[in-house]
């Protein structure tokens, strides 16, 4: 894997937040990239992210937006790779602003694909969320059609040589605005907020989801959803750690959310096929000739939803993946 980004120009929209900033962090020190292209809009972030990075001559920082085609034609001009990591994703804001949701998530995701084929940038892919499966809420919906248009990108695409797929995982440990962060504010006012008992999330660690991503890059033939295999925990047992000493507030779901998630729909789970430590959902019309194989089929009756998920973790378990990560989640 080493060997598909080294000395390849990438860029990544959304390059400033928690993913693009870990991405950068493991392909500087692992991969031997020729240039990251760190691709977002604010002049701030760039700027602590430079000196984060001791201003690493392989940097190099554009001021832009996914919404402004011209802007990602010019970003992307001799790249090799395009990781997709841009969008808005607080659920509340998007179901308050949906218009601006879908121009940043849709409209966005389209300017990349024609900006990436004009470019001829071989290899690019998207990050997803198990939000854009059977989606209840603006954010998801909007992450649904961004998959699609990926996916089908490889039609627009031709004979050129660029390939568009997806990686679609679950909730990332300690990132901006998730509830991790959430009961760690919360306990010092000795309560936190819970929607419901019962409510369960696949888990992933933010190292986990960029070294799959790499992976998969290299592993992409252009019109495949990668899926990781990820354990999954529940809430309270979250809290439990996190806030030992808190009260438990149940506020009821909030609308927009699901007490469980999923990561392949029923239709799906008919054209995956299974490998150690991932899954691939095969593209339904690949008018651009991919023939995918190798894999196993799933049985019939085959739910990959956290509630059912086998691999649940205990609060032994969350709380060891929690002392793993930064001085932010050690803070108990």
């Amino acid at each position: 894997m080493n060997r598909s980004l080294s000395g390849k120009v990438i860029l990544v929209t959304g390059g400033t937040g928690s993913f693009g900033t870990k991405f950068t962090e493991v392909v500087l020190k692992e991969h031997s990239p020729s240039v990251i292209r760190v691709f977002s809009r604010g002049e701030l972030l760039q700027s602590q992210m430079q000196r984060m990075f001791d201003n690493d001559h392989r940097l190099r920082f554009f001021i832009g937006d996914v919404r402004d085609k011209d802007r990602l034609r010019r970003a992307m001009n001799g790249a090799d790779v395009v990781v997709h990591a841009a969008a808005l994703k607080q659920i509340l804001a998007s179901e308050y602003n949906p218009i601006e949701a879908i121009r940043t998530n849709i409209d966005g995701a389209i300017n990349v694909i024609e900006a990436a084929i004009d470019n001829e940038v071989e290899r690019v892919v998207t990050i997803s969320t198990d939000k854009a499966v059977y989606p209840v809420n603006t954010y998801g919906a909007t992450k649904l059609v961004a998959e699609k248009l990926f996916i089908q990108g490889n039609v627009y695409a031709g004979a050129r040589r660029t390939r568009f797929s997806v990686v679609r995982y679950g909730n990332v440990v300690g990132s901006r605005g998730s509830v991790v962060p959430l009961f760690l504010d919360q306990r010092s006012s000795g309560r936190v907020t819970i929607t419901d008992e019962r409510m369960t999330r696949f888990w992933i660690t933010l190292e986990q989801g960029v070294r799959f991503t790499i992976d998969c890059i290299g592993r992409m033939k252009g019109g495949e959803i990668f899926v990781p295999k990820v354990p999954s925990v529940k809430i309270i047992d979250l809290a439990d750690i996190l806030a030992p000493e808190a009260r438990r507030e149940i506020t009821g779901i909030r609308p927009g959310e699901k007490i469980h998630e999923f990561l392949l729909t029923e239709e799906e789970i008919r054209r995956t096929e299974e490998f150690d430590g991932y899954f691939i959902v095969k593209p339904e019309h690949p008018f651009w000739g991919l023939k995918l194989g190798g894999g196993k089929s799933l049985p019939e009756g085959f739910r990959y939803e956290s509630g059912c998920n086998s691999w649940q973790l205990t609060k032994k378990d969350i709380k060891e993946m929690l002392l793993s990560q930064d001085e932010v989640l050690r803070r108990r």
